[in-house]
């Protein structure tokens, strides 16, 4: 469904744009992503809109068929990208498994906030994202997903979340036409 309109508590859930995930290699141009995003956080921070950075610092735990990608990290590999420009009041989670919801109070903080929307972005596509917004649609947010500010490691997992699950789990558009439809609606 395309992009129509956004509640007037909508937060923005970035995922996993941190030092060792945009140093991998990915899609889409990491630099188009973090450019994107930085503007979506612009446009959510001047509104007082929450803004939530996520980051994940390990897997959950059971046994699967792919080898995982071996431990110890780098040391910063958790740290998130100074070009997010952390302020004191975002809401910072460290998740341990795909999604920002599972494990994690993020639903919590945010239906403190009176949230009802959450518009995402980040990386990648078809596990940290897909996932959050998977979690956030079941749990009765309204989803909206920001598809020029995101991509994977993988092209068929990105373009099979952009076409077939997405626009089962909410609205799509560009950052861009997210950032227009806040100045709408704050004009």
């Amino acid at each position: 469904m395309a992009l129509t309109t956004l509640d007037p508590d909508t937060a923005l859930i970035v995922i996993d744009l941190q030092k060792g995930i945009v140093a991998l290699p990915l899609v889409h141009s990491i630099d188009a992503v973090v450019e994107r995003s930085r503007a979506l956080l612009d446009a959510f921070r001047e509104r007082g809109l929450p803004v939530v950075l996520v980051n994940v610092a390990g897997g959950a735990p059971g046994r699967v068929e792919r080898p995982r990608q071996g431990a110890p990290f780098p040391p910063d590999w958790t740290e998130l990208i100074a070009e997010l420009d952390r302020q004191p009041g975002d809401i910072v989670v460290t998740k341990h498994t795909w999604g920002a919801f599972a494990s994690t109070d993020l639903a919590d903080q945010l239906k403190k906030l009176g949230v009802t929307q959450v518009v995402i972005a980040g990386v990648a596509t078809g596990t940290g994202v897909e996932s959050t917004a998977r979690q956030a649609y079941e749990l009765g947010f309204n989803v909206t997903l920001a598809l020029d500010a995101m991509t994977d490691g993988r092209p068929e997992a990105h373009d099979y979340s952009i076409n077939n699950v997405f626009p089962r789990l909410g609205e799509t558009g560009t950052a861009q036409d997210i950032i227009d439809l806040l100045k709408t609606r704050s004009a």
